[in-house]
């Protein structure tokens, strides 16, 4: 009896052991320290800090050519301009190299179109203000690790609503130059780093946004309005996540 209950202790121990450390010197080989606390995580979350250039790409309606005779418009273009996003991450894992992704926030933009009534005079130009409410939903696709890093690539739609679109400064455009409309929905791709910490996980990310639907509401009593067809939003996003 003493052999058999023996046996029934040691023999499990010493398999896990053996299991163990297996495990544990195929992570070390790879050097893959910190990611070991983060492993087995089913979600986390996290702050997602950024900086982006946002614009338009407005194509020229087929009546501009009839415009630039009878308005005298020879020129519309867009312009992009800097702005800054901050978002909350909610991570969940989908198996070991997939994550699904939800990350809400605000966006704080500005774009401008350009418009010139006569090649000899100064540029007119619409510049819109915006701050947005974003929703991302993106999936995913994570390298194994090395040495507490790991290569990730990701995309998905974003849609975003400009709760900015019913301000004074706002109306006084529409009536104007040209009216944007307030929801916007967007394909989102990118790429970047995950460095793993003791505590968190540094994740520097590159993303490229482009608008699926067409902003401009046309007003046939503005000649800007007239002179374009479609108006479509792109962003290139450079954004800091710190998750754990």
């Amino acid at each position: 009896m003493h052999d058999i209950h023996w046996n029934k202790v040691i023999l499990p121990f010493l398999i896990a052991l053996i299991v163990s450390c297996d495990l544990s010197g195929q992570f070390i080989e790879k050097g893959n320290i910190n990611y070991w606390e983060f492993r087995n995580k089913p979600f986390y979350f996290g702050l997602t800090i950024g900086m982006h250039s946002t614009g338009y790409i407005a194509s020229k309606s087929s009546r501009f050519s009839d415009l630039s005779r009878t308005d005298n418009l020879t020129f519309v273009g867009a312009q992009s301009l800097p702005g800054l996003n901050v978002n909350i991450i909610t991570n969940l894992k989908i198996g070991q190299y997939f994550d699904f992704r939800f990350i809400p926030g605000f966006a704080f933009s500005e774009r401008k179109l350009l418009f010139s009534p006569r090649a000899d005079e100064t540029v007119r130009d619409a510049r819109i203000e915006s701050v947005f409410l974003e929703i991302p939903l993106l999936l995913r696709f994570k390298s194994d690790p090395y040495k507490d890093k790991r290569f990730f690539v990701l995309g998905g739609l974003k849609y975003s609503y400009d709760v900015s679109s019913t301000s004074s400064a706002r109306q006084e455009l529409r009536e104007n130059l040209i009216q944007i409309a307030a929801h916007d929905f967007q394909l989102e791709l990118g790429a970047g780093m995950q460095f793993f910490f003791p505590f968190f996980i540094f994740s520097p990310e590159i993303k490229f946004s482009r608008g699926l639907n067409n902003i401009h509401i046309y007003n046939d009593n503005l000649e800007t309005s007239r002179a374009i067809d479609k108006i479509l939003s792109r962003t290139l996003s450079i954004s800091l996540n710190f998750e754990g």
